[in-house]
C-alpha cells in the first residue's frame, strides 16, 4: 500500500544503524489523519485495521535504520540519535516531494542510550493535536499521520499506556546532523551537504555550504517569526531539534502562552529560562551559528576566509529576523509593510500587555474584530486612543491573528479524558483547531482563557 525509497541509506552507514522493525500483536489504531493522507495521495479507504498497522508500523519497509547525530542540549555538546524512532523510509507524494515517515516511540536502537525506546500515550497525542494546530495556523511543520497504541505498559514514573506516532518531516537533517559529519571528517560532511542539496532543492551558487546557511537561515528565520505570532514556545531548542526543512518538530514540553509575558517559560527542565518566549530568535541565532562551525572546512579551505564569509551569513540573520518579525507584527495590528507608524506603537502594545497581563491570543482577536470598548477596559485607552487615528486594515488582521490556539489547559484536558478511552473531547479540539481563524459556535468554545486553577505551569518531555 505505500512504496517507500531509502535515499538516506546511500548515504555512508555512519549516518545511520540498521534497524529491526518490532511486532506487536495487541497493537491498536487509535488516530487516522485523514487531512494528512489526503495531502500525501494515500487512499486508507477500505482498508482492514491489520492492513493498516502493517504498514503504519513499518513492518513492510525494507530498509529500516535509526539515524546517528550530534546536538547542544541546553548548551553541552553531546552525541544523540534516535533513540527511539525508526525511520521506516521516504514517501514520494503526488508533487514528487520526497517526505520521511519516522516511527516515533518504536523500540531500543542503537542510540536508546539506556532507555527503553518507548513512547506513553498522552505525549503521542499531545503531538498530534499541536502539530495539526500548527499545520492549520499556517507554519511549518511536522505531521503526524496515526498514532498506535501498542498495547503495552511502559514504566515512566508510573505505569502508562505504549503508544507510537507516526511522524511525516520533509526530512529529520538536522543542524546535529551536520554537527555529527564534522566530527566523522571533512569527506563525510561534504557527502551530507551533497545529498541535503538535492533532497531539499536547495539552489546554489558556487558555494554549497555558504547556500546551505541561506537556505537555513531564511526558514528558520520565518520559523521563528511564526511561533511568535501565534505565542508559541518550542521549549527545548537543542540544535538536535531545529531541522534543516525549517519544520517545527519534536514538540516534547512545547506549550502557547496565555497571558502575554516575554519571559514565559513552561518546560520543566528549563529551570533558567534559556528557552523562554523572548529568547527563542536568538538561540536559533546561536544554533545556526554551530552550523556554519560545522560547515567551516566546506565553506574555504583557507581558515581566516571560510570564518569571514560564515560570519558575514550570521551577521545577516540579526537583521533578516528583525525584518521578517517587524512585517509580521505589522500585520498583526493591521498596518502594510510601508506603513508610516511611531515605533512606539509596537512596544507600547507590548508594554501594555504585560503591565496588565493581557492574554495574548485574546488581545489580537479583540483588536482584529474591533472589540476596542472592551480592550480599553482592559487597560488598553492611552494605546487605543493613539492607534485609532491610523489606516487599519482588518481583513489583514483576521489572517494574522487566530481566533484559537491548542490551549495548554484545554489540550491537557482532552489527554486526560483520551488515556481513559474517551477521545471526544481530543475529536471536538481538533477538529475546532481545523479553522483556527474562524469565529463559529465550536471555535468559541475554545476561546475561553484557563482558570487560575486550570493553567498549565510546567510541560514535560514526555520521553
Amino acid at each position: 500500500m505505500i512504496d517507500f525509497q531509502y535515499g538516506y541509506t546511500d548515504l555512508s552507514d555512519k549516518f545511520y544503524s540498521a534497524q529491526k522493525v518490532y511486532r506487536y500483536p495487541d497493537a491498536k489504531l487509535l488516530i487516522v489523519n485523514d487531512c494528512l493522507a489526503k495531502d500525501l495521495g494515500l487512499d486508507l479507504e477500505g482498508k482492514s485495521e491489520q492492513e493498516l498497522l502493517k504498514n503504519l508500523l513499518g513492518y513492510t519497509s525494507k530498509k529500516p535504520i535509526s539515524q546517528a547525530y550530534a546536538g547542544h542540549q541546553f548548551g553541552n555538546f553531546t552525541m544523540l540519535g534516535d533513540g527511539r524512532a525508526i525511520l521506516i523510509g521516504e514517501y514520494e507524494k503526488p508533487n514528487g516531494e520526497l517526505v520521511d515517515f519516522h516511527l516515533k516511540g518504536a523500540g531500543l536502537t542503537k542510540f536508546s542510550r539506556g532507555g527503553d525506546g518507548k513512547a506513553a500515550l498522552a505525549p503521542m497525542l499531545r503531538e498530534y493535536i499541536v502539530s495539526e494546530a500548527m499545520h492549520n495556523l499556517g507554519i511549518p511543520t511536522s505531521r503526524i499521520l496515526a498514532v498506535i497504541s501498542t498495547g503495552e505498559n511502559i514504566q515512566r514514573n508510573k505505569l502508562q499506556q505504549g503508544a507510537i506516532a507516526l511522524r511525516v518531516a520533509s526530512s529529520h537533517i538536522r543542524v546535529g546532523t551536520f554537527q555529527y559529519a564534522a566530527m566523522l571528517g571533512e569527506s563525510y560532511n561534504q557527502e551530507l551537504l551533497d545529498y541535503t542539496i538535492v533532497r531539499h532543492n536547495i539552489p546554489y551558487c558556487n558555494n554549497k555550504a555558504l547556500s546551505l546557511l541561506d537556505y537555513v537561515i531564511d526558514k528558520q528565520t520565518t520559523l521563528i517569526t511564526q511561533w511568535e505570532r501565534v505565542g508559541f514556545i518550542h521549549g527545548v531548542m537543542n540544535t538536535d531539534n531545529m531541522t534543516i526543512s525549517g519544520e517545527t518538530i519534536d514538540y516534547g514540553p512545547c506549550a502557547f502562552m496565555d497571558i502575554y509575558d516575554p519571559d514565559t517559560v513552561f518546560s520543566s527542565i528549563d529551570r533558567d529560562g534559556r528557552y523562554a518566549f523572548a529568547n527563542q530568535a536568538s538561540i536559533a541565532g546561536w544554533n545556526i551559528a554551530r552550523l556554519a562551525e560545522s560547515l567551516l572546512k566546506l565553506i574555504s579551505q583557507d581558515e581566516d576566509e571560510a570564518i569571514k564569509s560564515a560570519q558575514d551569513k550570521l551577521q545577516s540573520y540579526s537583521e533578516i529576523y528583525k525584518q521578517k518579525w517587524r512585517q509580521m507584527f505589522l500585520s498583526k495590528i493591521g498596518f502594510g509593510i510601508n506603513s508610516e507608524y511611531d515605533d512606539e506603537l509596537i512596544s507600547g502594545l507590548l508594554i501594555d500587555m504585560f503591565k496588565h497581563k493581557l492574554d495574548y491570543t485574546n488581545t489580537f482577536y479583540d483588536l482584529s474584530y474591533n472589540n476596542f470598548d472592551h480592550l480599553r477596559n482592559k487597560g488598553l485607552k492611552d494605546w487605543l486612543d493613539k492607534y485609532v487615528n491610523y489606516d487599519i486594515n482588518f481583513e489583514s488582521m483576521m489572517k494574522s491573528n487566530p481566533v484559537i490556539i491548542p490551549r495548554n489547559h484545554q489540550v491537557e484536558k482532552a489527554l486526560e479524558f483520551a488515556k481513559n478511552g474517551n477521545f471526544s473531547i481530543l475529536q471536538s479540539l481538533v477538529t475546532a483547531l481545523e479553522t483556527p481563524y474562524e469565529l463559529n459556535a465550536l471555535t468559541k468554545k475554545y476561546m475561553v482563557e484557563p482558570l487560575e486553577q486550570e493553567k498549565v505551569r510546567f510541560t514535560f518531555c514526555g520521553t
